[in-house]
């Protein structure tokens, strides 16, 4: 589940900082950091894009306190700016033109560490390997999904398309995340196949 609902500031902070108490932007910072850096990490390739991008969303949350009204959660309306932030990095017109760049590092196998088929064990690759190696919308589409828990009218609405798009994304991911867990057409049941009590 969202590491977001676990976040949240007392409303006397939140008068604090929007005042320009520096300990209580700190506390926001604070609450905040893990989930913003999380979602960041899952949705922007590379590490050092991902925590320029979580960087951004602390400085529009921190000069946009003015404009949360309190209608809805707090961590909320941090989790939409993150998420918005995240998407404009992914729909940017700098970074679409760097996208090979991305393509061939994907091609490239990771030093020191070897792939399932190379080392030669049956383990299949963890899932943060699994979910780096999907594209960048079909990754955004099953954290979004799965872990934050959009509906996919909401992921559609995002994505500038539909619901549709949303859940033909996330079927083709999971299919991806599959063929990548489970080498070899493995299939491993949730549950025995008999069960003796």
């Amino acid at each position: 589940m969202s590491a977001f609902l676990d976040s949240d500031v007392p409303a006397d902070v939140l008068a604090k900082a929007r005042l320009g108490d520096s300990a209580a932007q700190a506390a926001i910072y604070s609450a905040f950091e893990r989930p913003v850096r999380t979602l960041a990490r899952r949705l922007v390739p590379g590490a050092s894009a991902a925590d320029d991008v979580a960087q951004d969303v602390f400085v529009e949350v921190l000069t946009r306190l003015e404009q949360y009204e309190g209608r809805g959660s707090f961590a909320g309306w941090v989790r939409s700016i993150a998420v918005s932030k995240c998407l404009m990095h992914l729909r940017s017109p700098w970074r679409r033109g760097l996208s090979w760049v991305d393509s061939l590092a994907r091609l490239e196998p990771e030093s020191g560490t070897d792939g399932p088929a190379a080392s030669g064990s049956s383990d299949a690759v963890d899932l943060e390997r699994a979910l780096a190696r999907l594209g960048e919308t079909a990754r955004a589409v099953v954290w979004l999904h799965d872990v934050e828990g959009y509906t996919h009218a909401e992921i559609g609405a995002l994505l500038g398309g539909t619901a549709s798009l949303s859940k033909s994304q996330l079927v083709r991911a999971h299919a991806r995340l599959r063929e990548l867990l489970e080498p070899d057409g493995v299939r491993t049941p949730c549950m025995p196949v008999s069960t003796s009590y």
